[in-house]
């Protein structure tokens, strides 16, 4: 299997399962409460170390007990956290959740005054060693020269950028990446108030936008419980349906889970629609329980 080196956020995520959203200066009883690691990159290593591959992580943590509760989390699953700062005197960064019980949606509140994750530090990394590096797109000027110092070293060494939300200069990470994995809310912000009101209508315009920026790379978009799109290097527009389990239980991590199964798909060789459909399998596996533990190949053999 490969090595794999993921660049991002980790979190402390506080859980409450609740029966609604309340409303303005309401109180609710929580039906449920629990305590996670969260953060989209460590979500989607912990996922791909589940699917067979040697994780490591590049992110910054504090000294605090919750750091040692993401640490412990991650050592779990066998992730690599050998490059990660300790930042003295600082708190994790932590994500309170309301989980609706009825529907599996999720609103997150997220407090952060922790650094990124440095480019000198990445520097220091051996990429030689490595066989994908997949990085989160935040912190734009570092993961830049991050993506362009890593094309020196390694050329052939597969990049991945996910792109969630828009932040300034963002685009320009699209030109040093290989697979690019929009958000649904970011391709409608960029469409604007002329996005076509057609899911595939609208995937397929925008997907076609990014490819003029970066005609190089492989750019995919989740759609949410429409499944997922991605256009071919010959410009065709490919799509994968969802796949909804009998009961939606969990929602959270499920984006970071189709990027681990796109990941997995691509480093095994597939097309891009056999990749669309892997990875669309695995998040709806994963919306089907609580957390990822226990996601497995076993939910892929079906997508071939």
């Amino acid at each position: 299997m490969a090595n794999i080196l993921g660049i991002g956020i980790a979190t402390l995520d506080i859980v409450n399962h609740v029966a609604a959203w309340p409303a303005e200066d309401a109180e609710v009883r929580a039906q449920a409460q629990d305590v996670r690691r969260g953060g989209n990159t460590t979500n989607t290593l912990v996922v791909l170390s589940q699917l067979g591959h040697r994780c490591r992580w590049a992110g910054t943590l504090a000294d605090d007990t919750s750091s040692a509760t993401i640490r412990d989390d991650l050592a779990q699953y066998g992730i690599d956290t050998h490059h990660v700062q300790q930042i003295p005197g600082a708190h994790a960064p932590t994500s309170y959740i309301a989980l609706n019980v009825h529907n599996g949606s999720r609103t997150i509140i997220h407090y952060r005054d922790l650094p990124e994750y440095g480019l000198d530090a990445f520097r220091r990394i051996d990429l030689r060693e490595l066989d994908w590096l997949h990085a989160e797109g935040r912190n734009v000027a570092s993961v830049t020269g991050m993506l362009q110092h890593a094309r020196q070293q390694c050329p052939q060494l597969p990049l991945s950028v996910e792109i969630e939300k828009p932040r300034e200069h963002i685009e320009q990470l699209c030109g040093l990446a290989d697979l690019l994995i929009y958000s649904r809310h970011y391709a409608l912000h960029q469409l604007g108030a002329e996005a076509p009101t057609s899911p595939e209508a609208a995937a397929g315009a925008f997907l076609r936008h990014q490819r003029q920026r970066a005609p190089q790379a492989v750019h995919v978009c989740a759609w949410g419980e429409r499944g997922a799109y991605g256009l071919t290097a010959d410009g065709e527009l490919r799509h994968s349906p969802a796949f909804t389990p009998a009961k939606v239980i969990d929602t959270l991590g499920a984006g970071d889970t189709f990027n681990a199964g796109l990941i997995h798909a691509q480093l095994a060789g597939q097309g891009l629609t056999d990749s669309l459909r892997s990875a669309c399998r695995l998040a709806g596996d994963k919306v089907g329980r609580r957390g990822f533990h226990g996601l497995s190949s076993q939910s892929l053999q079906e997508s071939s």
